[in-house]
């Protein structure tokens, strides 16, 4: 496959292809098809991929720094993805899997990350304002002054995560296993902890009702 025909936008659907380690940066790649793709290694940063199709897709160590990916990334493999300063604003991210990915700066408020893996994950200071977040694995990550206002955590696991001065106002949390994490100096106001684990849980500042 020609990366030009892509660059230049001649043609959106290639689902399953293999572009690993290819140089698509700075393009406009929006609303393209590459459900299923192989796209390891691949070179995205700065690109518009805004409506495309990823579901799938295996993006493991791509690099997506400043992209805009409002996307569906679906069950999408990002292991070791840079996606520093990334906007993925509403993206559906379901079932992804984000271990060691880089989201420095990324925003991600009102994205869909329900059974996300995000195990480990640095999230310090992202925007996940209103992100749905059910279920997700966020075991040992790092949210430190992350602002999670109006996230839905229901169910997600949350033991031994790092959410010191976290903004967590409005936020639900009920049935959360937040054994063993650090909550900091977190803003709690009006967050829902019914049957929340807080075993071994640091709640020094925060206030919980």
């Amino acid at each position: 496959m020609n990366t030009e025909t892509i660059k230049k936008g001649q043609e959106k659907n290639f689902p399953g292809i293999d572009l690993e380690d290819e140089d698509l940066a700075h393009c406009n790649l929006e609303k393209i098809n590459l459900a299923g793709a192989s796209l390891v290694g691949t070179d995205f940063s700065e690109s518009n991929l805004k409506g495309a199709k990823l579901d799938g897709a295996n993006l493991l160590g791509a690099q997506l720094q400043s992209c805009d990916l409002r996307a569906n990334l679906l069950g999408t493999n990002l292991m070791q993805a840079d996606l520093t300063k990334a906007d993925l604003r509403g993206a559906n991210l379901r079932g992804a899997n984000l271990m060691g990915a880089k989201l420095i700066q990324a925003s991600l408020a009102g994205a869909f990350l329900s059974g996300a893996n995000l195990t480990g994950v640095n999230l310090r200071g992202v925007d996940l304002r209103g992100a749905d977040l059910r279920g997700a694995n966020l075991n040992s990550a790092n949210l430190n002054g992350a602002n999670l206002v109006q996230a839905d955590l229901q169910g997600a696991n949350l033991s031994e995560t790092n959410l010191e001065e976290a903004d967590l106002r409005g936020a639900n949390l009920t049935g959360a296993n937040l054994s063993g994490a650090n909550l900091l100096c977190a803003e709690v106001e009006g967050a829902n902890f019914n049957g929340v684990n807080l075993e071994r849980a640091c709640t020094l500042g925060a206030e919980l009702s």
